[in-house]
């Protein structure tokens, strides 16, 4: 489906201006005449032709538009009142207009889905399908509450891993500033105090005091080659070969957190999109883009296609070898028993849960690990210093 941005004229001779997706420009048109209005202009929706809002907003707000509206329709009210009623409680200035675009172009006639396709930076493509399959089947209030649930869910998921990893993460930086000082701006003295002194030092000590001193010297030639080889990487991530072998190499080193990651975020997408009423193979697209690993993304790439062959989804999974055996059991009785839908939210659920235990074990390993790399690394300076020092009774004075 492809969007195009329209100008048309009522029977009344009032001006509306919108989008709409259709197979192509004829079925755009008709699709036009089909509401009662005149197309005076129909085209194909260009990156440039996009309306962007540049204003700041956060996903908690979207989240909190979302449950907020979904309130507001299943207390009965209208969708543009309930967006009028937003538009006066809604605080951040981004957030607000965004409201308020979406209430004009409602009552311009647009429907919420396509007035969500103007915001594609607010609004990701999965969360206007969902929209646009509940106005489809009249339950556009049920959709929202379904929906905010899912994005709670979501941040609180994201909201865990990323506490998860903030002690570690103060490990690293502040263990990294303890090395720099120590080697840059304490080790040099010491090497001064040595250098007058002269004679023999240990071995570990003369390689501290080299590394020490080629820290000082050349740090801006470090420092370059980091920057550039992280620019060098960052580019070379951002191709598509690129993105592919290093989520392949992050599958191969922490394999089981994100295959839990990844089989949480797809059956939840596909099982909130098919309770939703969205089409299988439709659902599998949408459920395939919210995969963050292209490893994963490729490997299911034949599962649509095993869809439309009639074979279910389980054995084109199975074939994929992405997800694991216990993930695989439940999809099938779900297939089987017909509550393909159910069973897909209960796997989420199951691997959201495994997914915090296994990330509460990765950081219990890692902080120890951390700590007994940073106490070697400072031992090491420390002993080395140390036997510098006491060497010096062995020297000539």
């Amino acid at each position: 489906m492809t969007v195009f941005s329209y100008r048309a004229s009522t029977r009344s001779g009032d001006m509306l201006e919108g989008i709409i997706e259709a197979a192509d420009e004829n079925s755009a048109i008709e699709r036009l005449k089909q509401t009662d209005v005149i197309p005076l202009k129909v085209a194909a929706q260009k990156e440039s032709f996009k309306i962007k809002t540049g204003l700041s907003f956060s996903k908690d707000e979207i989240n909190s538009f979302t449950a907020q509206l979904s309130v507001l329709l299943n207390a009965g009210l209208p969708l543009d009142k309930s967006l009028n009623m937003l538009l006066r409680v809604t605080e951040n200035d981004g957030m607000k207009k965004i409201v308020e675009s979406l209430q004009r172009s409602v009552r311009e006639g647009s429907s919420f889905s396509d007035a969500l396709l103007k915001h594609p930076k607010a609004f990701p493509r999965l969360y206007i399908n969902m929209i646009r399959a509940g106005e489809a089947s009249g339950v556009l209030h049920v959709v929202l509450e379904q929906l905010s649930e899912f994005l709670e869910s979501s941040r609180e998921l994201r909201e865990h891993i990323v506490s998860a990893m903030i002690y570690p993460a103060i490990l690293v930086i502040t263990g990294g500033v303890t090395l720099i000082i120590l080697m840059t701006f304490v080790l040099p003295k010491f090497s001064a105090i040595f250098a007058e002194l002269g004679g023999a030092l240990p071995l570990p000590t003369k390689i501290l005091i080299s590394i020490s001193n080629g820290l000082k010297e050349s740090w801006w030639v470090i420092l370059s080659v980091i920057i550039a080889g992280w620019i060098g990487i960052k580019h070379y991530i951002a191709t598509p070969e690129g993105r592919y072998r290093w989520d392949a190499i992050k599958v191969r080193f922490a394999g089981d957190l994100i295959c839990k990651l990844e089989t949480e975020r797809f059956c939840r997408t596909l099982g909130m999109l098919l309770k939703c009423g969205v089409p299988l193979i439709q659902a599998l697209k949408n459920a395939k883009e919210v995969i963050g690993n292209q490893a994963i993304a490729t490997a299911l790439g034949s599962v649509s296609k095993g869809a439309k062959e009639g074979k279910g989804i389980v054995a084109p999974l199975s074939e994929a070898k992405v997800f694991p055996p216990l993930a695989l059991s439940m999809i099938k009785v779900g297939e089987d028993t017909g509550q393909l839908d159910e069973m897909l939210l209960k796997v989420a659920v199951v691997y959201e849960k495994a997914l915090r235990e296994t990330v509460k074990r990765f950081v219990s390993f890692l902080e120890p690990v951390m700590i007994l790399a940073m106490g070697l690394f400072i031992g090491f300076i420390v002993i080395s210093m140390l036997a510098g020092i006491f060497s010096i009774t062995d020297l000539p004075i």
